[in-house]
């Protein structure tokens, strides 16, 4: 059984939750979310808010949060072989009702199908927010281009730009 390894990362300002599985392997090794040299995630974001690349654990932690978006997975525990969450089995979904309450998340987005179909089936009933799928970063992924990922993930920063109209 694998238990997930990473804090979420969060503060009181953010508006947005961005969910994925569980860390790969290599993000595991590499001490925080997409780590993996190949993923898309941190790229794509930068690309959508027209800033430079977040190289080090804590700008991509100040990255996000300057951005009001916290960063965590659906799920708390799981068996999983390798990277692929086809393989993932005894699923245990996180608890998100601490970081509900000391956040303003009204919006979940999750990358990737298979952390929608596990936040949707397990978890959006308790928190009463359901979410919206964007396609995986994941080298895996290679149906979706970098375009189509700066399209989808611009909700992000369409989000962030309207909350901070209303502050």
């Amino acid at each position: 059984m694998l238990i997930h390894p990473f804090e979420p990362v969060y503060d009181r300002d953010c508006t947005a939750l961005v969910l994925g599985t569980m860390p790969s392997p290599v993000s595991r090794e590499r001490g925080f979310y997409y780590g993996h040299p190949r993923n898309r995630f941190w790229p794509v974001l930068a690309a959508v808010f027209n800033e430079a690349f977040p190289d080090s654990t804590e700008d991509k932690k100040r990255f996000v949060l300057n951005h009001h978006i916290a960063l965590w997975d659906v799920l708390a525990s799981c068996e999983i072989e390798g990277a692929s969450d086809s393989k993932i089995k005894n699923p245990r979904c996180n608890d998100f009702s601490a970081l509900l309450c000391r956040s303003k998340i009204r919006r979940v987005y999750t990358t990737g199908q298979k952390a929608y179909m596990l936040y949707t089936k397990f978890c959006s009933g308790k928190t009463g927010i359901l979410a919206k799928p964007l396609p995986s970063t994941s080298p895996a992924n290679c149906r979706t281009g970098f375009e189509e990922l700066l399209e989808q993930y611009a909700v992000l920063r369409d989000d962030f730009e309207q909350a901070a109209a209303f502050t």
